[in-house]
């Protein structure tokens, strides 16, 4: 199955000032997902951002917020996203199929956000070097997981490029100079 920009959106889920610095390689995960929200905006794609708990482990990190300022988030108290109403409101009202998720922890709330969706008839697409957790084992445990219940798991760089399908797009040299 080929994801396309057409009922796409993505969905960043919980990074946030308290969880993100104790995630393993905690550099890298910002750099990426940085980057996939990047490419994600040359496609004008809607973008979904959560926080857990924001009084406890505070607001979305500045180096994602300043990307997406005119983004709010939906606070959440479940590990799912999928059981915050108003998140899946906006998957019914961009009439989403493909769920394209960065964010953390892998083997907590990125699971069970993808399990959910994917429970629900949505394809969930977990960004493998845009997720952390605490521990990389949890991480492989979590990609595990995917496999069993055949979650679509991908690189950013990856799913640029199959979002771009042609270096005759617009959006190609772009999306060239983000993966670089």
């Amino acid at each position: 199955m080929r994801i396309t920009t057409e009922n796409t959106v993505g969905l960043v889920i919980d990074l946030q000032e308290r969880l993100v610095p104790a995630m393993e390689d905690n550099e890298l995960l910002v750099k990426n997902c940085g980057i996939l929200i990047q490419g994600l905006q040359e496609f004008n794609l809607p973008l979904i951002v959560t926080q857990q708990y924001t009084k406890g482990l505070g607001e979305t990190i500045e180096e994602i917020k300043s990307l997406i300022p005119t983004v709010g988030y939906f606070e959440k108290k479940d590990f799912s996203c999928f059981d915050v109403p108003e998140v899946v409101s906006v998957l019914q009202e961009k009439a989403a199929k493909n769920v394209i998720i960065c964010g953390i922890e892998s083997h907590v709330c990125v699971l069970q956000t993808a399990v959910d969706l994917k429970a629900a008839g949505y394809n969930p697409v977990v960004v493998m070097d845009c997720v952390s957790s605490r521990s990389f084992d949890n991480v492989d445990l979590a990609a595990e997981r995917f496999r069993f219940e055949g979650i679509m798991m991908t690189s950013y760089e990856s799913i640029l490029f199959e979002l771009t399908r042609s270096a005759g797009t617009p959006e190609f040299k772009a999306i060239s100079k983000l993966v670089k």
